[in-house]
C-alpha cells in the first residue's frame, strides 16, 4: 500500500504521548470491583512487574494448551475440558485480575508498562466478551479440535522425546471428555463451521496414528508403555471420529448463520485489532484505496501492453484491460510438483537481498523449516507460519505450503496462476522473510512476556504487509539478483495486485459480516475488482465464512505502520536509517502499533 491513500484521506495515527494520556484518562479512576471508589496508592514499575508476572502465572494455570504453544510447558499434560464449570473459572480469573489490575493507577507506571497494563486490561476483556457476548463455543464446533496442540509436542524438541511422549499420553485422558463437552456445548452451529470442524478433526486422526507411530519408533520407551500409549490413542481416535460422525448426523434445523452481525463485529474489531481506527473508518479507507490502486496499475498495464500485448486492441474498460494484463504475466508460474521447493529456494535469495541492502538483522540462528502443510491445518488458508513461543526462542519455526495433491488439473493451474512467478516471491516475503518469521522471532526477544503472548494480530499481519512494499522500495525482484536496485514494473503490477488482497480482504469482511455480502457480490469482488484466480477466490469466500475480523487486520496494520514510518522519515530527515527503524519498531514485541508509535517517540 501506498502513502497517497493514508494522505490523501488525512488519516493519523496517535499523536504522541497523548493518546496514552487520552486512554489514562478513560480508564481513571477505577473501580476495583468493591463497589466503592477505589483511593489510587501511587505504586512504582517494580510492583507492577511483580503483578504481571503473577498474571501469567495465573493465566497459564487457566489456559494450559495456550502456555504449551508458547513454550511454556509445565501444563503440557493438561487438556482442559470446554464446559460450563470451565467456562465459570476462566470469569472468575477475569475477575479477579481486572480488580487486581485496576489497583494500579496507570499514570505511575513508564510507557512500557501502560501499554502492558492496556493489553492485559483489552485481553481480559475479550475474554469475557467472548463468553458472555459472542458465545462461539455454541455455534462454532471448528474450535473443538485437539489435534494441534498434540501435534506440536511430537514436532518441537523442547525436551526429550520420552518425556514429551509421557505428557502426551496423560494429555490424552481428557480426550473423550473433551468431546463429550462439546456436543453438550453445541446448540445451533452455522453449517460452514460444522463441515470446518468434520474436515479439521478428521484430518488430525493422523496424529494419533501415523505421527504417534514414528514418534514411538524413535524413542526409548519400555514396549510396554509404548502399549498403553497405543491403546489410549485408539480411544482418542475414536472420540474424534466420533465427534466428525456426531456432527455430520446432527439435526440442525435452524443453523445460526456465519455472519457475526454488525454490533458483535464492532465490538471485536476493537477487541481484536486495537486499532486507532473504528471498523467503519477502516472500511472506508479501503473502497478508497482499492480505486486508487486501479489507477496505479491501469498506468503500469499501459506501459507493459506493447511487450506483452502489442497483437491485441486495449479494450477501454480499464479493469478488463488490467485483467488481460495479469492473465498474460500469471502464465509465468512453476510446476505443481516444485511448489513447495520453489518456495525454499527463495530464502536464502531473500536473505542475500536483505543484508546486501542492509534492511534488518536476521538472526541465522533461529531454523526456519518449510514443510508441507499438516492435515489438522487444511481448509483455511494455503501458506502460514508456525513460531516458537517466547519461552522456545530456539524451537523451529515452520512455514507450512498447502498441498496441490489430489486436485484437479484446473483447479492447480488457476492457483498456480494465482501464485505466479511474481506472487510466490511477495507471499514469501509476507510469510517468511523479513515478514512474519523475521517478526516473531524478534517478538520473542521483546524484555516484556505481555507483548510476546498477547500479540496483537494487526501488528504482525500490518508488519508483513509492509515488508511486501519496503522490500520492492529498495529495489527487491527475484530476477536481477541482490544487486537489483529498482524493481520491474511486471513486479510492481503484481505487487499492487497482490496488495488488492489485504485492501478487499477488509472489504470482504465487514461486508460480509455487517452488510450481507451475498457470494455472487464476493466472487465479483475478488475476481472482477481484486484480480483473482476462481480458486483463490472461492477460498477466500470459504475462510470469510469460517473467521471474523482477522481479514481486516492487514490493511488496518500496514495502514498504521506505514504512516508511522513516513512520520518519523519527515521528523528526522537525513537521520533516519531505515534498519534501525525497523529493528526499534520490532524490539517492543507484538503490541498495536498505536502503543509502539508511542515509545519510539
Amino acid at each position: 500500500m501506498k502513502k497517497y491513500i493514508l494522505v490523501c484521506i488525512s488519516l493519523s495515527i496517535l499523536c504522541g504521548m497523548s493518546k496514552l494520556q487520552a486512554q489514562t484518562e478513560k480508564h481513571e479512576p477505577h473501580n476495583a470491583g468493591t463497589g466503592n471508589v477505589h483511593v489510587e496508592i501511587p505504586v512504582s514499575d517494580d510492583r507492577f512487574n511483580d503483578y504481571k508476572g503473577h498474571f501469567v502465572d495465573d493465566l497459564w494455570a487457566v489456559y494450559p494448551s495456550w502456555a504449551s504453544s508458547v513454550g511454556y510447558h509445565k501444563y503440557d499434560n493438561k487438556l482442559v475440558i470446554p464446559d460450563a464449570k470451565s467456562r465459570d473459572r476462566e470469569l472468575a480469573f477475569c475477575k479477579a485480575q481486572l480488580d487486581s489490575l485496576h489497583s494500579f493507577k496507570i499514570s505511575d507506571l513508564s510507557d512500557a508498562n501502560k501499554t502492558d497494563y492496556f493489553l492485559i486490561d483489552n485481553q481480559i476483556k475479550y475474554i469475557e466478551w467472548g463468553i458472555q457476548e459472542q458465545r462461539a463455543f455454541e455455534w462454532d464446533p471448528s474450535g473443538y479440535n485437539v489435534s494441534g496442540g498434540f501435534a506440536d509436542m511430537l514436532a518441537n524438541d523442547y525436551d526429550k522425546l520420552d518425556t514429551r511422549l509421557n505428557n502426551f499420553y496423560e494429555k490424552m485422558a481428557a480426550i473423550p471428555a473433551y468431546y463429550a463437552a462439546a456436543k453438550q456445548n453445541i446448540l445451533n452451529p452455522t453449517k460452514e463451521h460444522t463441515e470446518l470442524a468434520i474436515e479439521q478433526n478428521l484430518g488430525g486422526v493422523s496424529v494419533f496414528e501415523k505421527d504417534l507411530e514414528d514418534a514411538l519408533t524413535k524413542s526409548g520407551l519400555e514396549e510396554a508403555t509404548k502399549n498403553k500409549i497405543r491403546e489410549r490413542a485408539k480411544t482418542s481416535v475414536a472420540a474424534i471420529n466420533d465427534f466428525a460422525e456426531w456432527l455430520k448426523n446432527l439435526n440442525n434445523t435452524y443453523p445460526r448463520s456465519f455472519r457475526l452481525g454488525k454490533g458483535l463485529y464492532q465490538r471485536k474489531f476493537e477487541l481484536e485489532i486495537q486499532s486507532s481506527y473504528t471498523a467503519d473508518e477502516v472500511y472506508a479507507f479501503a473502497v478508497t484505496h482499492k480505486l486508487e490502486l486501479h489507477e496505479k496499475m491501469y498506468e503500469i498495464t499501459k506501459k507493459l501492453w506493447p511487450k506483452y500485448l502489442k497483437s491485441k486492441s486495449m479494450p477501454e474498460d480499464k479493469l478488463q484491460a488490467i485483467r488481460m494484463m495479469i492473465d498474460a504475466l500469471s502464465v509465468k508460474h512453476t510446476q505443481p510438483e516444485m511448489f513447495q521447493s520453489a518456495i525454499e529456494k527463495q530464502m536464502p535469495e531473500l536473505i542475500a537481498f536483505i543484508k546486501k541492502k542492509d534492511l534488518i538483522y536476521i538472526d541465522p540462528s533461529k531454523p526456519l523449516v518449510v514443510r508441507k502443510e499438516p492435515d489438522y491445518m487444511a481448509g483455511v488458508a494455503g501458506a502460514s507460519i508456525n513460531a516458537p513461543g517466547p519461552y522456545d526462542k530456539n524451537g523451529n519455526t515452520y512455514y507450512n505450503v498447502g498441498s496441490l495433491a489430489g486436485w484437479d488439473k484446473e483447479k492447480v493451474e488457476s492457483y498456480l496462476r494465482e501464485y505466479n512467478h511474481y506472487i510466490l516471491q511477495i507471499l514469501n516475503i509476507h510469510e517468511a522473510i523479513p515478514g512474519h518469521y523475521t517478526q516473531l522471532v524478534y517478538a520473542n526477544q521483546s524484555p516484556s512476556i505481555i507483548k510476546s503472548i498477547l500479540g496483537n494480530n494487526a501488528m504482525i499481519e500490518g508488519w508483513a504487509v509492509y515488508t511486501e512494499r519496503m522490500m520492492l522500495e529498495n529495489g527487491y525482484d527475484g530476477d536481477k539478483g541482490v544487486s537489483s536496485t529498482e524493481a520491474s514494473p511486471e513486479m510492481w503490477l503484481m505487487y499492487y495486485k497482490w496488495n488488492l488482497r489485504s485492501t478487499c480482504n477488509t472489504i470482504l469482511d465487514y461486508s460480509v459480516h455487517t452488510k450481507d455480502m451475498t457470494k455472487e457480490a464476493a466472487m465479483h469482488l475478488l475476481m472482477d475488482e481484486a484480480f483473482q484466480q476462481k480458486a483463490e477466490a472461492e477460498g477466500k469466500w470459504k475462510r470469510v465464512s469460517v473467521s471474523q475480523v482477522q481479514l481486516c487486520c492487514y490493511f488496518t496494520g500496514f495502514t498504521e505502520i506505514y504512516n508511522l514510518r513516513e512520520e518519523l522519515k519527515k521528523k528526522e530527515g537525513n537521520k533516519f536509517n531505515l534498519k534501525k527503524f525497523h529493528e526499534k519498531f520490532l524490539s517492543f514485541g507484538s503490541a498495536p502499533v498505536k502503543y509502539i508509535k508511542v515509545m519510539m517517540k
